[in-house]
């Protein structure tokens, strides 16, 4: 583990500037305080907010507990249009977007999937926003051989009513399903391999991306993990290439998914990304968004509960009784319908790493909050929903993963909880599947983690047999399954 010195240095690094806003990012705006995102709690304090699973708890802390709250929300930009066009004029280390237009060119979009951003943002989502702008730039160049690839890499395709969503009924209609889908990693023909790594990485990717004159990505930043060369590199490939870095030693090596320079998995997409990067041209458009998760009237989500009004109370009260009589089923369609209010602050476009960087300091600057010292024992109340259960079941495994894959990990300088301390979690744990989303995860808990929780056991002996089973092969491809072997990488 990095020292304190060490870190700092680290987190030194290229340090990024907050200037004057310009219309695509909100620039010094985004230098929000970070009091009372720590609050320690004494014997008169009120009872705590956590979530457990579909339902809401009211827990009651021991004095000297400190509680983490979220920083205040960055300001969203006046005009989201404005800046993704700014953004597409004034790119990154790359020449202008209409610059790199001519007619007659093959020019491919991808997507991030249905994982970004959680829970859903209302319309009109913005990937919608960029496409818009972006197919504008294309019909008036002349450019008629457009593809719109939603990246799902191994996870599970969208359903229609999620595409339609995502990128608008205007658009929709006139692409999908011929010009407007989802990423086939298993698609007999349709992978085309780059090159290989310094490291024996293989870069394989989905053919019509890698045959086009223009590749570009448009992608929704929540936290460092999401963006940059990983968009590519990972969102559309296919198996050969996740195993260079979908594997139970690059975990083990990571220390900490959500800090790029210290994540084994991220210096592995860099190096995959370098060779796609020397092949195609790629144009990035990343876009952050705020914090903003709930409307003002359920504000009580994000407040210090001390400082809870009469309104708050009744709103807490009346949404935890709600849930608490609702089938676990019906919660859930609650829960998922209820889109958050985000905000753009940030658009940034370009090539990938000078792009990613201007994305990453926006990210960190609305998610990242100051904590002094690690804790003996740290308590997370899990959620409802993952970037891996959208409309679906969080599921025994992805509970695990929410709490020491992503909860755990979310830290820059150290971890929260100290080295042999305890971590609480809160959640029902039930065993309960979605069949049509999950399948291989019901063999994979039921049938192999009876006999072995080694990951690298389990890695040895079973993976290829999920990877290439015909049957999670053709449910991932004609269905919404997520491919046979992605319980592995949880």
């Amino acid at each position: 583990m990095a020292t304190r010195t060490e870190n700092a240095r680290i987190a030194g690094l290229r340090q990024f500037e907050f200037g004057d806003p310009t219309p695509n990012a909100v620039g010094r705006k985004a230098l929000v305080s970070h009091d009372g995102c720590v609050v320690h709690l004494d014997g008169n304090s009120a009872p705590r907010l956590m979530w457990y699973g579909e339902d809401l708890l009211s827990v009651k802390m021991p004095a000297g507990t400190r509680v983490m709250y979220p920083n205040p929300t960055i300001p969203g930009l006046r005009d989201r249009n404005a800046a993704i066009r700014y953004a597409l004029e004034h790119p990154e280390e790359m020449e202008p977007l209409a610059a790199l237009l001519r007619p007659g060119m093959k020019v491919t979009i991808a997507i991030d999937d249905i994982s970004l951003p959680l829970p859903k943002m209302p319309r009109p989502d913005v990937r919608q926003s960029v496409l818009t702008i972006v197919l504008e730039m294309l019909a008036e160049k002349g450019i008629g051989d457009v593809h719109i690839i939603i990246a799902t890499s191994f996870l599970r395709r969208m359903a229609e009513f999620e595409i339609r969503r995502a990128v608008g009924g205007r658009i929709f209609r006139a692409y999908y399903p011929d010009r407007l889908y989802n990423h086939d990693g298993e698609a007999p023909g349709g992978m085309v391999e780059l090159g290989v790594t310094d490291h024996g990485e293989r870069v394989r990717l989905n053919r019509r991306a890698a045959e086009s004159d223009l590749l570009i990505y448009v992608n929704i930043n929540l936290v460092p993990m999401d963006g940059g060369s990983k968009s590519v590199g990972v969102g559309l490939c296919d198996y050969p290439t996740l195993q260079a870095h979908h594997t139970p030693q690059t975990i083990l090596d990571c220390d900490s998914y959500f800090d790029h320079t210290r994540s084994a998995m991220n210096r592995s997409c860099d190096r995959i990304g370098k060779i796609i990067n020397q092949r195609l041209n790629v144009f990035h458009v990343e876009t952050v968004l705020n914090n903003r998760m709930f409307d003002p009237s359920m504000a009580f989500f994000i407040k210090n509960e001390d400082r809870y009004n009469a309104f708050d109370k009744a709103m807490f009260h009346a949404s935890k009784y709600g849930l608490s009589k609702l089938p676990r089923s019906a919660k859930r369609k609650v829960l998922f319908a209820i889109p958050a209010p985000y905000e753009p602050i940030a658009v940034h476009a370009g090539a990938t790493l000078p792009t990613h960087e201007k994305t990453l300091a926006y990210c960190y600057a609305q998610y990242c909050c100051p904590l002094e010292g690690q804790s003996d024992v740290v308590v997370y109340g899990i959620p409802f929903v993952s970037p891996y259960n959208v409309n679906s079941i969080l599921n025994p495994l992805l509970v695990q993963v929410m709490a020491l894959g992503y909860f755990h990990n979310m830290y820059r300088g150290m971890p929260v909880v100290k080295k042999n301390g305890v971590l609480i979690v809160t959640h029902p744990l039930y065993d309960e599947f979605d069949p049509l989303h999950h399948p291989s995860y019901i063999e994979f808990f039921h049938r192999l983690l009876p006999e072995t929780r080694d990951s690298f056991e389990l890695e040895r002996k079973y993976e290829a047999e999920f990877a290439r089973d015909p049957n999670y092969i053709r449910m991932y491809r004609t269905g919404n399954a997520y491919h046979g072997v992605h319980p592995f990488y949880m």
